[in-house]
């Protein structure tokens, strides 16, 4: 189970945008400036590819994967009929760890994918401690029944909650999936 344990606000930086709740501050008081040596430094125009990198790393980035994963991901959603980039994202948000975060059982993805991995999780009755497990239509997840209640209260509308158990009613449509995430950009960049 690989995941990225460096700093996080560097990888905000980076990217421009807080790709973790808690660096929202951070990034109005030290601004969106690089990392590094160079950040404030002349600013060279960003090339096509340039632009296509940067959007697969912030996506890969959001939902806590590392390369050699995310590039299977895309593999798979080549495969399945329609636009490949919704497919990608749609593959994405249906992560077990991203729909426990969804779900509002947990405050970040890092933390639901901790969840998952320690066994605090349950689909279909079954605990399951495989982060990213795909989750189908009518399935069910819930939290432990030693787990105190510390959901959420917004739910995406492609997501079911009553107390510590949520469902997937149906596949996300693109607006109830990360805004932020420019998916043809990725699939362009895949494409060379």
């Amino acid at each position: 189970m690989a995941r990225y344990t460096g700093s996080k606000r560097r990888l905000s930086r980076r990217e421009g945008i807080a790709l973790f709740a808690k660096d929202v501050k951070a990034l109005e008081r030290k601004g969106a400036v690089p990392p590094g040596q160079h950040g404030l430094g002349r600013r060279r125009r960003v090339s096509e590819y340039g632009l296509e990198l940067r959007e697969k790393q912030k996506a890969k980035r959001f939902y806590g994967i590392l390369e050699k994963q995310f590039k299977l991901y895309f593999q798979k959603a080549t495969k399945v009929k329609g636009a490949t980039g919704l497919s990608l994202i749609r593959l994405l948000e249906t992560r077990l760890d991203n729909v426990v975060y969804r779900l509002g059982f947990a405050k970040s993805r890092a933390q639901a994918r901790q969840m998952v991995s320690h066994g605090h999780i349950t689909v279909d009755g079954k605990k399951n401690n495989i982060p990213s497990c795909q989750i189908k239509i009518e399935q069910t997840i819930a939290l432990l029944p030693k787990l105190l209640d510390n959901t959420q209260t917004t739910l995406p509308g492609w997501l079911d909650r009553k107390a510590t158990v949520g469902k997937v009613l149906r596949l996300p449509e693109r607006d109830e999936m990360e805004q932020a995430i420019d998916e043809q950009l990725i699939v362009e960049y895949y494409s060379r």
